[in-house]
């Protein structure tokens, strides 16, 4: 099954970190919230991790996500983990992947990947391609 929507960061929260090691780019946390409509309904809280430089564009970040809401009309909750790297100008690497077991409710046995897409507008969107065991 493919699922597709937009989505928008409702809050946005910076953590203080300084590395004891120092490295060409600063490392920082942050931890989201995310609110998505269309085929995937619900919200997301992201814990965030990069290694970017704000005056380049260049980086690279993980994070991992915990979802609650709907795919497709399945109610329950799930993990998924994702990453990319910026060269300034576009991003590359990038990888989306469903964490194996995490799905409760009707998402249980979620499986899958997917992407995160950024339109010329400044839309955000995630697609998920994803199988559910036992269904």
């Amino acid at each position: 099954m493919q699922a597709d929507s937009t989505f928008s960061v409702t809050s946005f929260e910076p953590t203080e970190y300084t590395s004891p090691i120092q490295t060409g780019l600063d490392v920082g946390y942050t931890y989201m919230t995310k609110t998505f409509t269309g085929d995937i309904e619900g919200t997301s809280r992201t814990q965030f991790t990069s290694a970017f430089s704000q005056e380049a564009g260049v980086g690279t970040y993980l994070a991992m996500e915990s979802f609650e809401g709907s795919i497709g009309g399945r109610l329950g909750t799930f993990n998924f983990a994702h990453m990319a790297t910026t060269d300034g100008t576009e991003r590359t690497h990038h990888q989306l992947v469903v964490v194996p077991t995490s799905g409760t409710g009707e998402l249980a046995g979620i499986n899958g990947t997917g992407e995160l897409l950024v339109d010329a507008d400044g839309t955000h969107r995630l697609r998920l391609d994803v199988e559910f065991a036992g269904n």
